[in-house]
């Protein structure tokens, strides 16, 4: 009677450390790690917050945004190979760069409402030739695990404005998941 039950955030911040977890100590791949975002976020059936007014609401955001990204860009990759799924996977890349996008803004709403304190952003040494000088990443110094990555102009512009990004490269918090392929 007295049982508190778990808040929905306290579900998706357990279940995403724990893919974490699972991904740091080698126990899953790039790719499960990534589907298993996908296929939680799909369970819980939780849309976007409209409304940033807490840091977990804009996590959620950043998190749904990113999973869905992610999550077609690979199912985009696995038909590069193959012309018999040229539009299906040409839907893909558009899905991907839409949810891209909103993450992007999601981003830009949660450090809004944390009004740019306490975090940096800067360039990070990336082995891909695409991603060099162009992904950065945004770390939230109060919150563990609340790394962003971004390629969007705009939002460095954004940064900028506000210093909060250093003008130097620098490796990433999570060097191998950045660099591991999938």
């Amino acid at each position: 009677m007295g049982f508190k039950t778990a808040s929905i955030f306290d579900t998706f911040f357990k279940h995403r450390d724990s893919l974490i977890i699972q991904y740091k100590n080698g126990d899953i791949t790039k790719r499960e790690f990534l589907r298993g975002n996908f296929d939680f976020v799909q369970r819980i059936n939780l849309k976007p917050f409209s409304r940033i007014d807490s840091y977990e609401k804009g996590m959620y955001n950043y998190q749904y945004f990113n999973v869905l990204a992610k999550y077609y860009n690979m199912m985009a990759g696995e038909l590069r190979d193959n012309p018999d799924y040229i539009d299906q996977r040409k839907d893909y890349i558009h899905k991907a760069n839409s949810y891209y996008s909103k993450k992007d803004q999601a981003t830009l709403q949660l450090l809004k409402f944390l009004e740019f304190k306490n975090m940096e952003a800067y360039f990070i040494k990336a082995e891909s030739r695409y991603l060099n000088d162009k992904l950065y990443e945004i770390v939230l110094k109060d919150y563990e695990y609340a790394i962003f990555h971004s390629k969007s102009r705009w939002l460095l512009r954004v940064l900028r404005e506000e210093r909060v990004f250093i003008e130097r490269k620098k490796k990433s918090l999570i060097d191998e998941y950045i660099n591991e392929k999938y």
